[in-house]
Parts: C-alpha cells; structure tokens; sequence
C-alpha cells in the first residue's frame, strides 16, 4: 500500500468519524435546545441567537451514545463550564474518588469567661 493509498484510507475514515459526530450532535442538540431555556446550568450565564453558539450539551453520564428523548442525560453548560466539567471527570478517572474529609466546626470561644477575666 502506497503512502497516498493510506492517507487517503485515513482521510475517509476521519470523514466519516467528524460526519458521524456531527450527525448525532445535531439530533440531541435540537432537542436539548428545545427542551431547556438558553441557560447554563452552572454559571446561570443567559444566552439568546448572537451567542447561542458558546452553549453546549453535556452527557451528565458522560456517554454520548445514551440519548433518551425526554433530555433526562443532558444539560446545557455554556464552554467554559463544560470543560470544566469534563476536567473533574478526567481528574476523578485519573486520581479515583476523593472525598473532602469532614471539619467539625470549632468549639473554642475566646470570650466564654469574659466577665471573669474582667474581674480580675
């Protein structure tokens, strides 16, 4: 096989990759669109046509195959809230759960004895 034979192999297979991703992000985009107000669901940041754009749809179980028609896997999450997100499940992929560890709230109460130490 010749190197244009396999570049060519490769620039169909990555035609059909992007072709096959935008598809499916047309679908469930339109929908969530339609199902949610143009809000992110983090940062509450509005959006309206102009910048309709810079909000995207996030796959609360990070599957993007999982699809159901009532939106119950999606919410829409502005760019950079997105990345955010994604970022925290890359982490918790990486490093495993973590749990913060609980603080108990402090007891210490320099003024308790006031009175008596004014006294003295």
């Amino acid at each position: 096989m010749s190197a244009n034979q396999g570049q060519s192999k490769l620039d169909k297979v990555l035609a059909e990759a992007r072709e096959y991703k935008a598809k499916r992000e047309t679908g469930y985009r339109e929908q969530a669109l339609k199902l949610y107000p143009w809000v992110c669901g983090r940062c509450t940041r509005e959006f309206n046509n102009a910048n309709l754009r810079e909000l995207t749809v996030h796959h609360r179980d990070h599957n993007h195959d999982n699809n159901p028609s009532d939106g119950s896997n999606w919410e829409l999450l502005c760019l950079y809230c997105h990345d955010n997100e994604h970022s925290k499940f890359e982490e918790l992929i990486q490093y495993g759960a973590t749990k913060e560890a609980k603080v108990e709230a402090a007891t210490y109460n320099p003024f308790a004895d006031l009175k008596g130490m004014m006294k003295k």
